[in-house]
């Protein structure tokens, strides 16, 4: 069998840096059509912005806020383009001398219906490479089920209230099983339970199952759900406990890192991302954050990228740490390149 069934990752996830110049450009060299894009200014205190297929260009979330969908934006993404994607003058995400970063992930287009679920969905999934776009109205009961056209069990699901003020939530594998554990994607905040908001023993390949929370299920409502499937040499769910040192935990992925996303799941920290193109070489340390619109942090090393995974090196202890001793992170990785294959990983 093959390591893996995926030889070029950029093929479906690729980071695009690029500069604003204050009026309309396209950008390109993405090496797709991006159907998922999340963009941040760099350099300037601007929101995360959220745009995808699904429910059109011109449709932004932020995931620094709880609002809605902020109403049509047609100077924010005008377009998906084959090659990448085109952008109005919003200062927000082509301010003039601004420095960019969009993350890019390839699914199937605008969608297609779904009705694997109790509640029928518009679905664009990418099977090979585990990830899909899901819109749905709430059906307000627990145990409604959403298809989410994986065609395998998700790994972490991303749920945002796209009609009404409502927190982003987050499940992910290595959060545990009990129905009530969540994490907000908005905030800093650490694991919480509360209100049931998905039914985890009921995940399945081809739905997804959820709980009374009115912001992932409020009847009338609408949703989107941002859902991953694990895919070996491709992507990598997980968890891991820092040591507080520079010779810091190693976290096997079995790929080169092209992206990194990490949150402590035990206190009160930022969600950071970090990526092989802001960063070209090691020390990993430019930091960008989730749930807040600051600009790129490099005060403090981060990580390095390897062949096979990642190696904490970051020994502080403030709001921007992943490696504080004894806390437990969650993670999600992407790959530069797979362990073995046509192009193997090397060392950086």
């Amino acid at each position: 069998m093959a390591y893996t069934t995926i030889k070029k990752p950029s093929d479906y996830f690729n980071t695009k840096l690029y500069s604003g110049n204050g009026s309309t450009q396209s950008i390109t060299g993405v090496g797709f059509q991006p159907d998922l894009l999340w963009q941040k200014s760099r350099s300037n205190a601007y929101g995360n912005m959220w745009f995808d297929a699904v429910r059109g260009a011109s449709q932004r979330l932020m995931s620094n806020t709880t609002g809605g969908e902020s109403g049509t934006s047609p100077d924010s993404i005008t377009s998906f383009d084959s090659d990448g994607f085109s952008l109005g003058a919003d200062i927000a995400v082509n301010g003039n001398g601004t420095t960019n970063v969009a993350w890019n992930w390839k699914a199937n287009g605008a969608g297609v219906a779904n009705t694997d679920g109790s509640i029928s969905s518009t679905v664009s999934a990418n099977t090979t490479s585990g990830f899909s776009i899901v819109s749905y109205s709430g059906g307000g009961s627990f145990g409604d089920t959403v298809g989410h056209g994986l065609n395998s069990v998700p790994a972490m699901i991303i749920v945002k209230c796209t009609s009404a003020s409502s927190d982003w939530y987050i499940w992910q594998k290595n959060m545990g099983a009990n129905d009530n554990q969540f994490m907000a994607f908005n905030t800093s905040a650490l694991q919480t339970s509360g209100a049931t908001i998905f039914d985890v023993s009921a995940m399945s390949n081809t739905t997804f199952t959820l709980g009374t929370n009115i912001d992932v299920n409020g009847s009338g409502r609408t949703f989107v759900a941002y859902c991953f499937a694990e895919k070996k040499g491709f992507s990598k769910f997980g968890s891991y406990i820092g040591n507080g040192s520079t010779d810091g935990t190693f976290v096997y992925t079995g790929f080169k890192p092209a992206f990194v996303l990490t949150k402590a799941s035990s206190d009160t920290k930022d969600w950071v991302m970090l990526d092989n193109k802001r960063d070209s070489f090691n020390l990993m340390n430019k930091k960008l954050f989730s749930n807040n619109t600051d600009v790129e942090y490099s005060g403090q090393n981060a990580c390095d990228f390897l062949s096979n995974g990642f190696k904490l090196r970051d020994n502080a202890t403030n709001a921007f740490a992943i490696n504080d001793s004894g806390r437990t992170q969650i993670y999600m990785a992407f790959a530069e390149e797979p362990l073995v294959g046509d192009n193997p990983a090397t060392a950086r």
